[in-house]
């Protein structure tokens, strides 16, 4: 079932989650079990995230360093057939234009066709650790709005090769992200709604958010998204903090602020599990405060673990 569609018949705020796919060589059931623990509450759907590869060096017997690219989290299209059929949820697949051309995004659409995963999340990605600007592979796209395209026109049964005969038409409802405190690499808000409102022109069906820590950020966000005349559901993605380092990380990765409030209740938090409950309770803060101004839903980054969100979830819906 398509994602719009869910939206559009949902009779209350959807929960929904995302999950992160394990190293190369770890086990897939530590992910089904995150799967397991919070499909109790009746997620609407699920995302599963894509991951570029990565340069590495390695050092040779020599002493010398040798350049080396690594696949770290391979099998996103896999496990989001194997989460859909297991447990009967419709899965999310994040594509992303890092380290992709136009033809290998083709193929990949046209797995996720065959194994019947309707829903995809149209996403630049984020430069490769150790690179500083986003550099698209030959062939490939700057922009996550040319891969937007892409989908629809193969919706519209055009595929990159037009000699083609009888070309089937997909059927992808499409998503896209937001940046509620404007993407890092935007010179400003205005800028970054215009890029937005560009992924919606060409066929975005809604847009779910990067993770924020003030819901007065969201709403604003929102009302200007609005007057710039973009009028498809807004998700908001929010995370609960887990540990003290997310208050260095967090910023640095993802261009968030923190409110001083939960700066004040973080920097008193004792010990790890102090930290916890201060996620927790930040997060069911946030959650009741969106649920109660009528958000389409909730989206969760889980980051794999389980545990904060299924209590947020459990004492909020």
């Amino acid at each position: 079932m398509k994602v719009t569609d869910i939206l559009s018949q949902a009779k209350k705020p959807l929960f929904t989650f995302e999950l992160v796919p394990p190293l190369k060589g770890g086990n897939a059931e530590t992910l089904l079990d995150t799967v397991r623990q919070l499909s109790v509450f009746e997620p609407a759907y699920i995302n599963v995230t894509n991951h570029q590869r990565e340069v590495v060096y390695i050092e040779r017997p020599d002493g010398l360093l040798q350049r080396k690219t690594v696949h770290k989290r391979p099998g996103t299209v896999a496990l989001s057939a194997l989460i859909q059929y297991t447990f009967n949820i419709p899965v999310v697949a994040h594509l992303i234009c890092g380290g992709m051309n136009a033809d290998e995004i083709e193929d990949t659409l046209v797995e996720l066709n065959f194994l019947g995963i309707d829903n995809v999340l149209a996403l630049r990605g984020d430069p490769p650790v150790g690179q500083k600007r986003f550099v698209p592979v030959e062939g490939g796209y700057d922009h996550s709005d040319q891969m937007v395209s892409q989908i629809i026109a193969l919706n519209n049964g055009i595929y990159l090769d037009h000699e083609l005969k009888n070309p089937q038409k997909t059927n992808f409802c499409v998503g896209v992200a937001g940046y509620p405190e404007k993407h890092g690499e935007a010179p400003n808000l205005s800028n970054d709604m215009a890029n937005l409102k560009r992924k919606v022109d060409c066929g975005a069906g809604y847009i779910v958010t990067q993770m924020f820590f003030d819901n007065a950020v969201y709403y604003r966000f929102v009302d200007e998204a609005r007057k710039a005349g973009i009028t498809v559901p807004i998700i908001p993605g929010i995370k609960p903090i887990g540990s003290k380092r997310d208050l260095l990380t967090i910023p640095q990765t993802f261009h968030v602020d923190f409110p001083s409030e939960l700066v004040d209740l973080l920097s008193q938090a004792k010990t790890l599990q102090d930290v916890k409950e201060v996620g927790v309770y930040w997060c069911k803060k946030q959650a009741t405060d969106l649920i109660a101004n009528g958000v389409p839903g909730v989206h969760f980054y889980t980051l794999g673990k389980a545990e904060s969100v299924s209590r947020v979830v459990k004492d909020v819906y």
